[in-house]
């Protein structure tokens, strides 16, 4: 357990720093990038320009791995079960289609046309359909990924999803009446596809507490779907694995424990046991964890391999903001018509 200790206080020191260039004035009236990606913009320049000394890198592994765990299990007292009701059946409808339909998408799109690996497909995938950076920290151990797949994953969410931020009200500003967009539709459309929950807030306020409200409940709908996504992927990848046609030993699943303990903090959110104060700096601890395990990943991620896979991550994301922005239009302008 003293092996830890160093690498652990070296990433913890990462992300106070990170936390603190995310706080300047500056920051936050230009990029306005949340603490982990700084952070993870950090430990690549950090990890890349000095060589981390053997001494560190137990803890930086120890941060990569269970704190991460750890932080995805308390990432379940930012939602409520109430969300998803609160967001109503057409919401519900439209995450599930967007989720869906943009993962298996972006798995086909990054493998098919630009020839990508599995591993750093998934992760495009996960990222842009459902929660951006976190969704990319949560399917990393899934797959398998390395390291520098998860951060060039991370990168490619972080432009498109700063890109939609500014976009989307733009968009609506000059032609949501001719696309029959009211700010609750404007809400569901922004929460159901644009990547990070950060973004989908500033991107909502943006034009209307009612549609920044909206959109938030609809956001922390689609990232309550992340346990069931990792599950089936899971699933599907040891099936997918099994040599000769025989069965999957239930050793032979990746199984994603930690999302079992995700929904559980989310059942413990949902009964308010807990009091709002408690919960919120619990959400505070949360983040900074997050950005602990970001800080270990910049550590960790090699900048040469990151050059070695080239732009076509890049080409395959953009592809994807593309099919989530137009085919998001669509779906709720379908499931609004069939259920209005």
């Amino acid at each position: 357990m003293v092996k830890i200790i160093p690498g652990l206080v070296f990433a913890v020191i990462i992300a106070i720093l990170a936390n603190f260039i995310s706080g300047l004035e500056i920051v936050k009236k230009t990029v306005n990038f949340s603490p982990l990606i700084i952070a993870i913009l950090l430990g690549v320049f950090v990890g890349n320009v000095w060589k981390i000394p053997e001494q560190l890198k137990p803890g930086v592994v120890f941060s990569l791995k269970k704190v991460l765990r750890i932080a995805i299990v308390f990432l379940g007292f930012r939602l409520t079960f109430q969300n998803v009701i609160d967001v109503g059946l057409e919401g519900l409808i439209v995450d599930a289609i967007m989720l869906t339909l943009t993962f298996l998408f972006g798995v086909w799109i990054s493998r098919r046309f630009f020839g990508l690996e599995p591993e750093m497909s998934y992760l495009i995938a996960s990222g842009s359909s459902i929660c951006g950076a976190s969704a990319v920290l949560a399917t990393a151990p899934v797959v398998r990924a390395e390291m520098h797949h998860a951060a060039m994953a991370v990168a490619t969410v972080t432009i498109f999803g700063t890109t939609a931020m500014f976009v989307y009200p733009l968009v609506y500003k000059f032609a949501g009446s001719s696309l029959g967009f009211d700010d609750i539709l404007y809400g569901i459309w922004t929460g159901a596809t644009v990547h990070e929950v950060a973004q989908v807030v500033a991107a909502g306020f943006a034009v209307s507490d009612v549609a920044g409200n909206t959109a938030t409940i609809s956001k922390l709908t689609r990232v309550m779907m992340l346990a069931p996504l990792l599950i089936a992927l899971s699933f599907y990848l040891a099936k997918k694995n099994a040599m000769h046609g025989a069965g999957i030993a239930l050793r032979d699943i990746p199984i994603p424990y930690f999302v079992f303990g995700f929904i559980a903090m989310v059942g413990v959110n949902s009964t308010h046991i807990i009091p709002q104060n408690i919960v919120h700096y619990i959400n505070l601890i949360d983040g900074f964890l997050l950005t602990v395990a970001m800080a270990a990943m910049g550590l960790e991620t090699n900048i040469n391999k990151i050059k070695g896979v080239g732009m076509k991550p890049i080409y395959a994301a953009f592809l994807i903001f593309i099919f989530l922005f137009v085919v998001g239009i669509i779906s709720i302008k379908v499931i609004h018509a069939l259920l209005g």
